[in-house]
């Protein structure tokens, strides 16, 4: 009877903690570490609990990692996206979607430590789809600004380079970049992005023959 009533505890305590559960400590592996650090035993420990949890969720280790992955995609990305189609105005979306992106990867290495590990072919495919996710939904807001498609797509691509370039930099080497302080930083962003923004006055002239 004993028996039988602690065995019910310990299925009680795998079933209480949910698949959600095990994606975000993956994820919190892979921001301490990488894809290297999504180990089933460390993970029970952090959690709590004992392997025979994540065998209630999960087959194995890579459905874990595409989880984790889907989880990222979920919160980053879709999630964002949703904050962001609140805003009417599509130029306040821009302005609100790159500032929240660029403060979120500048306190949060995730995206960092996935591109460090891209090469891994579960990331691989995460990545790449949430790329073309986020430049596709950029593209469509710089067309809401009125710039034709090819350059509503090119203008998406530079917006979300800067919004790399600064993720990495912000982690790798931050004091290259403009101090925080007095809205040094700010204003740098803003002007890259107002930049961004601003439709030609004038004709274009092609390069002069050399």
């Amino acid at each position: 009877m004993v028996q039988r009533q602690q065995r019910q505890q310990r299925q009680d305590r795998k079933a209480r903690l949910t698949a959600q559960d095990w994606a975000d400590a993956a994820l919190a592996a892979i921001r301490e570490g990488g894809v290297a650090a999504v180990a089933v035993e460390p993970l029970a420990a952090r959690l709590g609990t004992t392997k025979g949890s994540f065998y209630w969720h999960f087959a194995n280790r890579d459905a874990l990692v595409d989880a984790a992955l889907d989880r990222w995609e979920q919160i980053s990305t879709e999630g964002t996206i949703s904050e962001v189609e609140a805003e009417p105005d599509p130029a306040e979306r821009i302005r609100r979607l790159f500032t929240e992106a660029v403060a979120s990867a500048t306190a949060d290495p995730l995206d960092v430590a996935l591109l460090a590990t891209a090469t891994h072919p579960q990331v691989a495919a995460a990545m790449r789809r949430v790329t073309e996710r986020r430049v596709a939904y950029l593209g469509r807001l710089f067309a809401g600004l009125g710039f034709p498609e090819p350059e509503a797509r090119r203008r998406a691509l530079l917006a979300y380079t800067v919004y790399l370039g600064h993720a990495q930099l912000g982690h790798a080497v931050p004091s290259v970049l403009p101090p925080e302080e007095g809205g040094e930083l700010r204003a740098y962003l803003s002007e890259a992005l107002e930049a961004l923004m601003t439709r030609p006055t004038g004709p274009t002239r092609p390069p002069a023959d050399r």
